[in-house]
């Protein structure tokens, strides 16, 4: 198999039988051995029947139906799961991503052996109120994760097979799959300029709260990429700095009213003094994040939970 392509959709009645027969179009001209698959994240129109149909029609289509709305990041790590390409490619379903740019991702993951290529919609035709808020957003993310990508968010990209295999997309963290890729130890990451096309039926199912929601998420990917297997380095740290700021505080004190006892001038009691709280608080909330760091340590060497989502029909 040379390619699979996992294609999340939730409402997508209209646009799926366009891009089915767009997608035949590119495995007609080029030859592949293709599948798509078309994951129905709780849709609540007739896209599941289309799904169906297009299966009988088209013997590349292959489908996995949600029993209810779980998000794009795990219809992708549902999709990432069945995926037997060599080259695995995402794209959306509303038809703004073109399946023209199919032929030259495949090359670059396969020819200059990139282990992820990801989609930039240089020219958008999305309101300024979402375009605005995107450019921030990517821009914070490459500061914070050292990955010099325009576009995280861009839903056509493509990966080696062993990469998808190799991570787990939950929650909203799909916008941030190239910084689990770089963190599970897949370096070599590209960028194509890609076509954005307007979008032909329907609206869009993302609304302004996405992005309060991915930078979040953001700080969520970090984290866990970073120190979810070995929590005590930043806990531990910060619980020491904190105990020795609040012991160094209380220190001060002490060593003060011996000093001025010892001088015979008037002394305020320790405990009239704010300072003495604060290095109290300080030691406090440090060795309850060096515990905090502890636990956590335990928790990542014994904990094997993974997300599961109620998958109702596989055809």
């Amino acid at each position: 198999m040379n390619i699979s392509i996992v294609i999340p959709l939730f409402n997508e009645e209209e646009s799926l039988p366009e891009l089915v027969k767009w997608l035949k179009k590119i495995i007609d001209q080029n030859g592949y051995a293709l599948e798509a698959i078309l994951v129905d994240d709780g849709s609540s129109d007739s896209s599941w029947q289309v799904v169906e149909d297009l299966s009988k029609e088209y013997s590349f289509v292959k489908g996995i139906k949600f029993q209810r709305n779980y998000g794009k990041s795990a219809a992708l790590n549902e999709g990432f799961k069945l995926a037997k390409g060599e080259v695995v490619i995402t794209m959306d379903a509303d038809l703004q991503d073109s399946p023209d740019e199919i032929p030259e991702l495949y090359r670059l993951i396969k020819e200059d052996n990139y282990d992820l290529i990801s989609g930039w919609k240089k020219k958008r035709y999305d309101p300024i109120m979402k375009t605005i808020p995107s450019k921030f957003f990517n821009w914070v993310t490459r500061k914070m994760s050292g990955i010099y990508l325009h576009d995280f968010n861009c839903g056509l990209k493509a990966y080696k097979n062993k990469l998808v295999k190799s991570i787990e997309v939950y929650g909203e963290m799909h916008r941030y799959i190239p910084v689990i890729a770089k963190k599970a130890g897949f370096s070599k990451i590209g960028e194509k300029v890609v076509q954005h096309q307007e979008r032909k039926y329907g609206v869009s199912k993302f609304g302004l709260e996405r992005f309060i929601n991915g930078f979040l998420d953001l700080l969520s990917v970090l984290f866990i990429t970073r120190f979810s297997k070995r929590p005590m380095h930043l806990f531990g740290t910060i619980g020491m700095l904190s105990f020795l700021v609040g012991g160094g505080v209380s220190a001060w004190i002490i060593i003060e009213k011996l000093y001025k006892l010892a001088q015979k001038t008037p002394v305020r009691d320790v405990v009239d003094q704010p300072a003495f709280y604060l290095g109290l608080v300080a030691l406090i909330v440090g060795v309850q994040l060096f515990l905090a760091g502890f636990l956590a340590e335990l928790m990542s060497r014994s904990s094997s939970d993974r997300n599961t989502y109620l998958i109702e029909k596989v055809i």
